[in-house]
């Protein structure tokens, strides 16, 4: 299984536009080819993105996809004109992940990006997957996600809170009784965050 996050960089003002745009486009029929994951905005961080994330079994599967849906009815979107700039991460699932998560787990959602240095993937998977159940007892882990493609040594991972609230509270419990961080995890290199919201026609809600 890979996953396919793509960012889109709106120009100011035109999310009502593009929100009402993908809302025709993908009910015209984009889904019933593949599953969609997520579809978000960002809300705290870097303004005016929009974040779709779209799972498929294989990147010949996703070649293939993208092939049979370019030119069906909607698809691609018309919104040439509202973008300032796209980018595409493909990362492979963490192997802790539960696969089948989705609907309510927010409406607020934190996308925490690190980088590691060379080879410490691994000694990632390894801790966070002994400590992950603990800490997904306290809010929704969403996934985590490794690159093998494009720049290396990223780590993404997706968190669901009620509120502003609610994120405060579990990120300083989590810490208080040791739950979180996860213990013997290597230190990242950069780390970046992102608070996004669902649009509604995101499974992720």
């Amino acid at each position: 299984m890979i996953y396919e996050f793509r960012t889109y960089d709106l120009f100011p003002g035109t999310l009502p536009k593009y929100e009402a745009t993908l809302t025709e486009s993908l009910s015209a029929g984009r889904l019933n080819h593949s599953d969609l994951f997520a579809y978000l905005y960002s809300e705290f961080g870097q303004l005016n993105q929009a974040l779709h994330i779209w799972p498929y079994e294989s990147l010949d599967a996703r070649q293939a996809i993208r092939e049979e849906t370019t030119g069906i009815t909607g698809w691609p979107p018309p919104t040439g004109d509202l973008l300032d700039g796209q980018a595409a991460d493909i990362y492979f699932p963490a192997p802790f992940n539960d696969e089948s998560i989705t609907g309510d787990q927010g409406p607020f959602y934190e996308l925490r990006t690190y980088t590691y240095a060379t080879g410490q993937t691994p000694e990632v998977i390894d801790t966070w997957g002994k400590a992950i159940d603990e800490r997904r007892k306290m809010s929704p882990f969403i996934g985590a996600w490794y690159t093998e493609l494009g720049t290396l040594n990223k780590w993404a991972h997706l968190w669901g809170y009620s509120s502003l609230e609610h994120r405060a509270e579990v990120r300083k419990e989590a810490v208080a009784k040791g739950i979180w961080p996860p213990k013997g995890a290597p230190t990242a290199r950069t780390q970046a965050n992102q608070l996004f919201m669902p649009f509604p026609f995101s499974p992720l809600k």
